[in-house]
């Protein structure tokens, strides 16, 4: 607008001419524009869209047009899309598809169901979701420990590469140790060799949800709820610095400040810290008749009854090669 401001009619030199040099298109000098006209019964619905979509962001216009319509006010779906994309707003749907396989990458059984995790490090898990940003979106992961509820790392990209995955695990191994078992979904970041062979170097049990079950790695999503439902839903990052600054902040008050019902009201920085307090187990309602063949070091008691030392019972999780003493495993 500024370059069309130079363009002059009176001028010594043509408007033609004057337009080449600015670099403007002559047809929006030529047009004359026509003035906006301010409707009041516009304004008055692009409030009530405003209000509503402030209580519920995950609303898109059909439902709009449904709260209109209860509200006095008979709207048609193109009125109430225009009316959002002048306010740029758009319904929380579902994003890019974070957990897309790889048909070439091994992908291991999962190990935790009817598994009591009893301590601090003994399970982490990690996931990808994506976070929407004024043009874009930005992808987050974050690595959590299942007992105290902990993210013990995070990390943002732009893209869905294996990299910043790779650097998140790296950052929580060199802070807080090493778990015993880690879980993840089937995504192509997680089954990556750069990914698995992280976690045999550290000899850590690898296990991956199975398909279909939303459930297997359900402690991660639920912090995705309170993550974008708490900070970024209120907050509306427009750019991937903004979201690096409010995460930042969000992280640290969701770690020691935040009390988490689950861990009777304690912080999930407390409990990993003194190991009391917290407690996970995922269970299986429609497989609750059948015994698991697997064990872990946590519930060492389980395992010694049967004779079979926990590493044992890992390596038959993870590579299906059960040893002799497994037939007493399944007899017991």
């Amino acid at each position: 607008m500024i370059r069309h401001a130079w363009i002059s009619a009176h001028a010594d030199v043509t408007q033609k001419r004057q337009c080449m040099l600015a670099g403007v298109s002559r047809t929006t000098v030529y047009v004359k524009r026509k003035a906006v006209l301010f409707v009041e019964a516009d304004e008055l619905l692009k409030r009530l869209i405003d209000e509503e979509y402030t209580r519920h962001p995950f609303y898109g216009s059909r439902k709009m047009v449904v709260y209109l319509g209860r509200c006095g006010h008979r709207v048609n779906r193109k009125r109430v899309q225009r009316f959002m994309r002048c306010m740029s707003l758009a319904g929380m749907a579902p994003g890019p598809n974070t957990s897309a396989a790889h048909p070439q990458h091994k992908v291991y059984p999962y190990l935790l169901r009817g598994v009591p995790v009893a301590r601090a490090n003994q399970v982490w898990s990690t996931d990808i979701t994506y976070v929407r940003l004024a043009r874009g979106f930005a992808y987050l992961v974050a690595v959590i420990d299942w007992y105290s509820r902990r993210v013990l790392s995070w990390r943002i990209s732009n893209s869905m590469e294996a990299a910043f995955c790779v650097d998140c695990l790296e950052d929580a191994l060199r802070e807080h140790g090493k778990p015993e078992v880690f879980n993840s979904d089937q995504g192509s970041q997680f089954t990556s060799v750069a990914f698995t062979d992280v976690l045999k170097r550290e000899a850590i049990a690898i296990s991956m949800d199975g398909r279909g079950r939303a459930y297997d790695n359900i402690f991660v999503e639920r912090l995705w709820r309170s993550v974008k439902h708490e900070d970024v839903y209120l907050n509306g990052y427009a750019t991937m610095v903004e979201l690096l600054v409010g995460l930042t902040k969000y992280f640290a008050f969701y770690n020691t400040e935040r009390p988490h019902q689950a861990l009777d009201n304690q912080t999930p920085q407390e409990v990993h810290k003194t190991s009391s307090g917290g407690g996970a187990m995922i269970v299986d309602k429609y497989r609750s008749k059948e015994r698991l063949l697997v064990a872990l070091r946590s519930i060492g008691t389980a395992v010694e009854e049967i004779g079979i030392e926990s590493e044992s019972a890992i390596q038959i999780a993870n590579t299906g090669a059960a040893p002799s003493s497994c037939e007493k495993l399944s007899a017991t």
